[in-house]
């Protein structure tokens, strides 16, 4: 699962302008009523339990947290109807994935590169040399973007165990093998999107990455890994019906699933780099009541750098990109 569908040409979407995505589904298999509300993982359990979204709900309030779609921003606010979408449900992927994996196997295709594959190998690039820092003990460089070539780095990447939430096609674990990165997971919900992430891995030689199926919101990994990867996953989970809820039940999975030490860096075409990092703090916050912790005590989560390099624009007196690239260490 992966976010929106962004090419490389389409300059014109911004986050600044975080409108209903169009109408993707018609009268096909893809069409969803009955099940819009309660969608299931293949363990069997329900994403809406009614025990945990009352339990994030009850964070949210107890900590007097806004959810991330209630941010300020210099966006303009969209309707109600506007921050809910197909995308959000996972009925959704699993027919996009069953098209795919069905397109592959007739014709070859691998199918959409979320983001676009500009986008994609700045950022495995960029994680790359700020892992290569956070190895060597340096501060990042936040204004640069480049790497040392990967046999340079395939000392310091050795120790860097990677998991990419809602990895779909698998290809940004693709870009990072090429990197140099070997100790590579990734998980979706979607059983079709790993039958095609392990598919397109084996015919490219890179059977050595791990795809199993896994909901983050219900994760049943019983480990930790040093990065944490999500490109448009948290996206799609804000555009469900609940995605408020959901959105608590994504931080709470994410750092039991990240080492100290460790990084997770997330890209986004529907967050700004700001919004990000406040929703951050506030599950930082959360994290301060509920384990009674004190202000002495560090924050789960810091934030470290963004990526800088991606185009940007003006629009209503302000300046920003289509998409961020935004890295925090867990303590």
């Amino acid at each position: 699962m992966a976010g929106f569908r962004l090419g490389s040409d389409d300059s014109e979407i911004s986050q600044q302008s975080r409108a209903a995505p169009p109408d993707l589904v018609s009268d096909d298999d893809r069409s969803i009523a009955a099940d819009s509300w309660s969608i299931k993982s293949d363990y069997g359990s329900t994403l809406d339990d009614d025990q945990r979204h009352a339990d994030a709900a009850e964070d949210l309030s107890a900590a007097n947290l806004r959810a991330p779609s209630e941010y300020s921003s210099d966006k303009e606010e969209p309707d109600a109807e506007g921050v809910t979408s197909m995308l959000g449900l996972q009925s959704y992927w699993d027919a996009a994935y069953a098209d795919e994996l069905a397109n592959f196997r007739e014709h070859g295709h691998t199918g959409e590169v979320w983001f676009g594959t500009n986008v994609m190998e700045v950022v495995s690039s960029w994680t790359k040399s700020l892992c290569i820092d956070i190895s060597q003990g340096r501060t990042p460089n936040h204004d640069n973007n480049k790497s040392d070539p990967v046999e340079k780095g395939d000392k310091y990447l050795a120790g860097w165990s990677v998991l990419d939430i809602g990895t779909g096609n698998g290809l940004l674990l693709q870009a990072l093998s090429k990197q140099g990165f070997s100790d590579l997971t990734g998980t979706d919900y979607s059983e079709g999107a790993i039958d095609l992430a392990r598919s397109l891995a084996d015919c490219d030689g890179l059977p050595n990455i791990n795809f199993l199926v896994d909901d983050i919101l219900e994760t049943k990994l019983d480990r930790q890994f040093k990065l944490v990867v999500d490109k448009g996953t948290l996206d799609a989970i804000g555009l469900h019906p609940d995605g408020s809820i959901k959105r608590v039940m994504y931080w709470d999975s994410v750092s039991k699933l990240v080492a100290p030490g460790g990084l997770v860096v997330i890209t986004s075409c529907n967050n700004t780099k700001d919004e990000l990092v406040q929703e951050v703090e506030s599950f930082n916050q959360r994290s301060v009541i509920q384990e009674h912790e004190t202000s002495e005590d560090p924050p789960k989560f810091q934030y470290l750098s963004h990526v800088r390099t991606y185009p940007t624009f003006a629009f209503g007196g302000s300046v920003g990109s289509r998409v961020a690239t935004v890295a925090f260490l867990r303590n």
